[in-house]
């Protein structure tokens, strides 16, 4: 109970920090709100200093920041977050409409992504499900069947297609920008923009949903064959179940250790869907979000952000209550098998090596081109020999602005994994404290933390990393989490403890060489997706600046003339495709050789 207190305590005041610092925001980044007000209102309007001062007046700035929030945290118990700085429209229904329109698109976007993810998974199921098929001949089925299981246990791969790995690694607002280009415009089969109806749902549905039930799909590919080398499947063969049941107890038994990230999904859907709802004109909560960012409508983006607080929390609570329903009793009784068995061979993997030698390979034939250069008389320009890859809008060639940008994006990635998968490690392994912070960090929207590092930090060409290093780590942590929540209550574990083992002989020999592979090659898999992260600000605007060669700034730039000129887009995403199949197959290697290493031990 008191544990339960204190995390409670702990959940509360994280979220009065975060609000505290949107409050602040404005003054943090040692900006004049009135200024910006003014500005968000008519743009055309000049701020002269009795404009301003009838603003601030208005608006109550003179009191001060502390004020200001103290006002607003008295009303929240009546229901009232206050007046738009814009509009003067009551906040509480402007926020509510726009969380209920995130809320229907993120439940769409989620049906979109378990879709995904079975299909992701579907070859690991059917191999897995199909043993009870599988016999060595008249009348020796069963036994057949469990040495075929016998010999799967030792030899288990995720067996998912590298293709979820390329949909994973396509950054959504391009998937969004395709779908509303061919699918709305030119087909014209589905309406590609606002929000009036279950048929307005379906194209950015489609977007959020595909990436996300790629990396889920992916999470989840990892666990399955540890699933299917417990006894139980064996037991069950030799029952006589069918291959669908055993497949359905093995992804009800790996489920416990997703549902944290499933949390996360779900406000990521919500809260970070900023892209996707500015193509498709959708009124969502990022959107709003977003533009009271800009425009710092204070009340606005108080509201929005403690709505995006309360839905994390929300989410996190019933992932845990699933997660206990699920194995509860096993994790009470010490009695879970572990999910990570060892292998008696470590299989060689070409195919990363090739994939990351095409990428070498773009790389080095772009480095010693001009990224900067320019050729009107070649703008958007088909690929040629001369340029491979294309030329942009200003007859930039494509091929060298792709390189230049791996270059950067590629080292900040991997710096940003590095950093985020050490934090998550550490910060999981102590769920305690972790676990109301990664359900608050998680629910502050990319775009609401660069502009907070921003304001704290101060505009640079690192301040985006900043951002994206400050919420990378989270998924990892709960990864963490969660796992070491299972490993802790397997048999090896409690028979160890028995014999007298200490703390850190478990941390050391038991609970990390469980939780570490699996974790990291969950960080292996979000490469990309931190890649695209980086990505996604620079097309929103808030990360490099032209004429700069980021991958992000590429899309963004090319993006208006995708329909014309489809190689200015498809190059970039192309490579970004690549780095995610280049991420997938390096964390398949990764198993085989953590694998391999406990087949020796």
């Amino acid at each position: 109970m008191l544990h339960r207190t204190t995390a409670l305590v702990w959940r509360a005041f994280l979220a009065a920090a975060l609000v505290c610092a949107v409050g602040l925001l404005p003054w943090l980044s040692r900006t004049d709100p009135a200024l910006t007000v003014l500005k968000a209102r008519s743009a055309e309007r000049d701020p002269d200093p009795e404009v301003l001062a009838a603003v601030r007046a208005q608006l109550g700035l003179d009191n001060g920041p502390l004020h200001l929030l103290g006002q607003w945290l008295t009303g929240l118990p009546r229901g009232d977050a206050g007046r738009s700085w814009i509009s003067g429209d009551e906040v509480t229904p402007a926020v509510l409409q726009a969380l209920g329109a995130s809320l229907l698109l993120m439940s769409a976007a989620l049906v979109v992504a378990l879709v995904s993810a079975g299909l992701v998974c579907a070859r690991t199921l059917r191999r897995g499900g199909r043993g009870t098929e599988w016999s060595d001949g008249a009348g020796a089925g069963r036994g057949g069947v469990l040495r075929e299981l016998r010999t799967r246990r030792w030899t288990g791969r995720p067996a998912g297609p590298t293709g979820s790995a390329m949909l994973a690694a396509l950054p959504e607002f391009l998937v969004a920008s395709v779908l509303a280009t061919v699918v709305g415009v030119q087909l014209g089969w589905l309406p590609a923009l606002g929000w009036y109806g279950p048929r307005w749902i379906v194209l950015p549905a489609l977007a959020l949903g595909v990436p996300a039930g790629a990396v889920l799909g992916r999470l989840l590919d990892d666990l399955l064959p540890g699933a299917f080398a417990e006894p139980w499947v064996r037991a069950g063969v030799a029952r006589g179940l069918s291959g669908g049941r055993i497949a359905r107890h093995a992804v009800r038994r790996c489920l416990p250790g997703l549902l944290p990230n499933m949390g996360l999904f779900v406000v990521g859907l919500t809260g970070g869907a900023v892209a996707v709802e500015q193509i498709f004109d959708i009124p969502g909560l990022g959107r709003t979000t977003l533009q009271a960012a800009l425009a710092q409508d204070l009340p606005v983006l108080q509201a929005g952000t403690l709505a995006l607080l309360l839905l994390a929390a929300g989410a996190a609570g019933l992932a845990r209550l699933a997660a206990r329903l699920l194995v509860g009793p096993a994790l009470r009784a010490d009695a879970l098998p572990s999910l990570h068995g060892p292998a008696t061979s470590t299989p060689r993997h070409t195919t990363p090596l090739v994939l990351g030698v095409l990428l070498l390979g773009v790389v080095a034939l772009g480095l010693p081109r001009d990224p900067l250069a320019l050729d009107t008389g070649l703008r958007l320009q088909h690929p040629t020999w001369a340029h491979p890859f294309g030329t942009d809008a200003l007859g930039r060639d494509l091929l060298a602005r792709v390189a230049h940008g791996a270059v950067d994006t590629l080292l900040l990635a991997l710096a940003i994994s590095a950093v985020a998968l050490g934090a998550g490690l550490l910060l999981g392994l102590a769920p305690r404290l972790s676990g109301p912070l990664v359900d608050t960090v998680n629910a502050v929207p990319p775009v609401l933390a660069a502009l907070l590092v921003t304001a704290v930090a101060g505009s640079g060409s690192g301040t985006p990393a900043l951002a994206v290093a400050v919420l990378a780590w989270t998924p990892l942590a709960a990864h963490t989490s969660a796992l070491l929540r299972q490993e802790r209550a397997t048999l090896h574990v409690t028979a160890t403890r028995g014999l007298g083992a200490g703390r850190r002989y478990l941390l050391r020999r038991a609970l990390l060489p469980a939780v570490l592979p699996p974790v990291t090659r969950h960080a292996l898999l979000r490469l990309p997706g931190v890649a695209l992260a980086l990505a996604s600000l620079g097309f929103l605007g808030l990360g490099a600046q032209p004429p700069a060669p980021e991958w992000g700034l590429l899309l963004a730039e090319n993006q208006p003339y995708a329909e014309r000129a489809p190689w200015a887009v498809l190059a970039p995403a192309a490579v970004l495709a690549l780095l995610g199949a280049l991420a997938v197959t390096a964390a398949g290697s990764v198993r085989a050789a953590g694998q391999g290493q406990s087949a020796v031990r």
